[in-house]
């Protein structure tokens, strides 16, 4: 009676395992070859736009000067065509005009400041924040600062508080 349980039990094993161990259904192919990988740092300007009231990182093509100051022109310029296509917008007004100055005294790992036309306390806190991370990524990729360093943005009416980029 002990062999016929020990049978049974191995056969209902057997029939269980059987469709695991035939496969998934998936048909065996040959192998499938691709490009070569992307290698190397990314070319281009990095902006901060917005998507669904979150900072998106966009990469643009450079042509020739990729400063923090011209990727701020660019920001400031606006989303193109195929990127509002895709729903990306900007809170940065147009026409701000911004430079960006590094802070002498602080050297490599110090902060930035930003100064704009017209003042601060008419930018939202999305525009803000779209300003600090452009101009500190594009900072860090110059090699004027470390890419963690407080920002400062300067206006008419004064200065925002220093701060980092929260999209990090």
């Amino acid at each position: 009676m002990t062999g016929r349980r020990t049978g049974r039990a191995l056969l209902a094993g057997a029939l269980l395992l059987g469709p695991l161990l035939t496969g998934c259904g998936v048909r065996p192919s040959a192998v499938i070859t691709g490009r070569p990988a992307v290698s190397g740092p990314a070319q281009g300007v990095g902006l901060y736009l917005v998507a669904q009231g979150e900072l998106v990182l966009v990469l643009r093509p450079a042509r020739g000067d990729s400063s923090p100051t011209k990727a701020l022109a660019l920001l400031a310029a606006g989303p193109q065509p195929n990127e509002r296509g895709q729903g990306l917008t900007s809170d940065v007004p147009t026409g701000l005009n911004p430079v960006v100055e590094v802070t002498p005294a602080a050297g490599r790992f110090g902060g930035l400041t930003v100064r704009v036309t017209g003042t601060t306390q008419t930018l939202s806190a999305t525009a803000t924040d779209q300003i600090i991370c452009t101009v500190s990524d594009a900072a860090a990729q110059a090699g004027l600062v470390a890419s963690s360093g407080p920002v400062t943005v300067v206006g008419s009416d004064g200065a925002q508080p220093a701060r980092r980029c929260p999209a990090r």
